[in-house]
């Protein structure tokens, strides 16, 4: 296993953050920590990457106790916290290069995660100068320099754009083809499109932890689509397979279809025969958003 935690308290002062938790994470699997703000995301990961110490409870990450070896486990996990610590006056390949040093690796790594992570265009430039979703990119590139085995990301897609989103995402599920990512989120949308699992904290206690497939309503799905301008229900109605469309707010709509086939490719025609530009297009699990705000009472 990647990742084995087993009874693991944190208390600040009179506050439990986390409560007796346990859970195992194998590899490669990309893993999604969902849990309303405030409910112990953080704690965890800041346990995980040897910032934090535990009251209670024994930690392993890629075989080393956490206790015992926390120079072992630094060095066999990639960590991108949610506010990402960036010198912004340094170029991209200038801070790579500083940070390369402190791990003692090559030039080529450093050639490597710029490719890896479509900064090419960009390592020319002063981090002040790019993107939040290009800073995020570095902030990736930064925690794989040392070519770990588990990548601990927390809250990676806060902030970003619906381009900067798809980007990220299918970066993160890029590179958690051959590595464990254990990512913490508040938002449902991210886990179904990047995770192979989730498990739910609130008020530091595990309430669930389900592979996404068996959350699945093989027989329904929805679809959620944002166009650059409003369209009437009535001719979303007329995709195939429709049940029900809701026009949620501003442009965006979810289409609930009443089939296992993924439905995104015809909103997609859709939207290309009638000369609409989609702006984000995902699928929803509704069965995951119920059982998210049944066990958190959000």
């Amino acid at each position: 296993m990647s990742i084995e935690v087993e009874g693991v308290t944190k208390i600040y002062g009179n506050q439990k953050a986390l409560n007796n938790i346990s859970f195992k994470v194998g590899k490669p699997e990309i893993v999604g920590f969902l849990g309303p703000n405030g409910a112990g995301k953080s704690t965890m990961m800041k346990i995980l990457t040897t910032y934090l110490k535990v009251n209670k409870g024994q930690i392993k990450v890629n075989g080393y106790n956490l206790d015992s070896n926390s120079k072992e486990v630094q060095k066999s996990v990639g960590y991108l916290p949610e506010h990402n610590p960036l010198y912004l006056e340094q170029y991209v390949k200038e801070y790579l290069t500083f940070n390369a040093k402190i791990y003692g690796v090559s030039k080529q790594r450093i050639n490597d995660v710029i490719e890896l992570t479509g900064l090419t265009p960009e390592a020319h430039k002063k981090i002040n100068q790019l993107s939040k979703g290009y800073r995020q990119r570095v902030g990736l590139a930064n925690a794989l320099l040392h070519d770990p085995d588990v990548l601990i990301l927390d809250e990676p897609t806060t902030g970003l754009d619906p381009n900067q989103l798809v980007d990220i995402r299918n970066l993160i599920k890029s590179i958690g083809i051959t590595k464990t990512i254990f990512l913490s989120t508040h938002i449902m949308q991210e886990v179904e499109a990047m995770c192979d699992r989730v498990i739910i904290i609130n008020k530091g206690e595990i309430v669930a932890d389900k592979k996404l497939k068996d959350l699945r309503d093989e027989n329904e799905q929805i679809v959620i689509v944002e166009f650059d301008y409003r369209v009437e229900d009535a001719f979303l109605l007329k995709l195939p397979k429709v049940e029900n469309v809701i026009n949620t707010h501003d442009f965006v709509y979810e289409i609930t279809f009443k089939t296992s086939e993924d439905m995104r490719s015809y909103v997609f025609d859709f939207a290309h025969d009638n000369q609409l530009k989609i702006l984000q297009l995902n699928q929803k699990n509704a069965s995951l958003e119920s059982m998210f705000r049944e066990l958190t009472n959000q």
